[in-house]
């Protein structure tokens, strides 16, 4: 069975493998014209881009990405996504955020877990950037960032998301971490308490050292003693935050309200206080699913992981492109109180 183009013109066998000639015929364009519609180039009118798109229905045309890759030199459509723990909800939607963006655009996303392993991190995009994708957004491991200028070196934009670059220009994309634990404590504070725990995170982390830095601060402009036994910034995951509360509340002068440096520490810290039915106020970093749900009130630091994902995507793919300028970006994600 032969297809014709819009004039009737017999152009190619149906059980063929139709070319971007084929489809050029078909619509009655040029290749080149083709080849700028399928890349996305928004020069091309809607009506060609139609033209095009009926005859790659028609015609069944795939690209051959593999072709592709080895005329560029780089496998165009996919993009790498670097996190430090898959297992935390906020990650998962923080991958969403990314994969949403990039399917907008024809890309794949390739996800790896360093486990807050640095040379796991490194390793990671070593292999990346040998596969020659796109680029990477990047959640890091630590403070150091070294190696991420021999990856750019390499071709291979990063864009990090949740941490600033240090010894690097990359572009980034920031939660409020010190304001969100700044406002969390205050509310503790105008409460009335004056004895406030802090689970937090490790402080070689972005995240973690700012959001000690939110709570300690806001103790100091009160006039509050922050001393180390009531302060815990090594905790990696609700088992751990379960025990230090349990420990912290079963002492003989007991904190009256807790704040968690995330949601997998507000949620330790929860099991705690509600195995010994205690009294004690709690707020936490990060919302997380079931939170209407639980037996006490409770305020969260709250965003947006997936517009966080998003964000970093769109300015990676402006690198990829392009199109952004030669300095650094950053954007930053707005954090508001939510109180259930």
């Amino acid at each position: 069975m032969e297809i014709s183009d819009r004039t009737g013109a017999s152009i190619v066998q149906a059980n063929s493998s139709s070319t971007m000639r084929d489809v050029a015929a078909y619509a009655g364009l040029s290749p080149m014209t083709v080849s700028r519609t399928l890349r996305g180039d928004p020069a091309v009118s809607a009506e060609n881009r139609q033209k095009v798109l009926e005859a790659v229905s028609v015609l069944g045309y795939r690209r051959n990405e593999a072709a592709r890759s080895l005329r560029s030199g780089r496998s165009h459509g996919i993009v790498g996504l670097v996190v430090t723990n898959l297992a935390n909800p906020f990650y998962s939607q923080l991958a969403l955020g990314v994969e949403q963006f990039a399917a907008q655009h024809g890309q794949q996303v390739l996800i790896g877990n360093t486990a807050e392993n640095l040379d796991r991190e490194r390793e990671l995009l070593e292999d990346f950037a040998s596969r020659r994708i796109d680029g990477a957004v990047v959640v890091p491991a630590s403070d150091d960032h070294r190696h991420l200028r021999a990856t750019q070196a390499q071709g291979m934009p990063v864009v990090l998301a949740g941490a600033p670059p240090r010894r690097s220009s990359l572009d980034s994309v920031l939660v409020d971490d010190f304001g969100g634990a700044h406002e969390l404590t205050n509310q503790l504070i105008d409460a009335g308490h004056r004895h406030i725990a802090f689970l937090g995170l490790p402080t070689h982390l972005w995240t973690g050292a700012e959001r000690l830095r939110g709570f300690t601060t806001a103790m100091a402009a009160a006039g509050l003693d922050t001393p180390g036994a009531m302060v815990d910034h090594h905790i990696p995951d609700i088992a751990t935050a379960q025990q230090v509360t349990g420990e912290l509340l079963d002492r003989k002068n007991p904190p009256t309200a807790i704040v968690g440096g995330n949601n997998r520490n507000t949620m330790g810290a929860y099991r705690a206080i509600r195995q010994r039915a205690a009294d004690t106020a709690l707020v936490g970093f990060d919302d997380f699913e079931f939170a209407d749900l639980l037996d006490r009130s409770l305020t969260v630091a709250a965003y947006d992981p997936t517009e966080l994902g998003s964000s970093a995507a769109s300015l990676l793919h402006d690198r990829v492109h392009m199109t952004a300028p030669r300095r650094a970006r950053t954007i930053s994600i707005p954090v508001q109180l939510k109180h259930y």
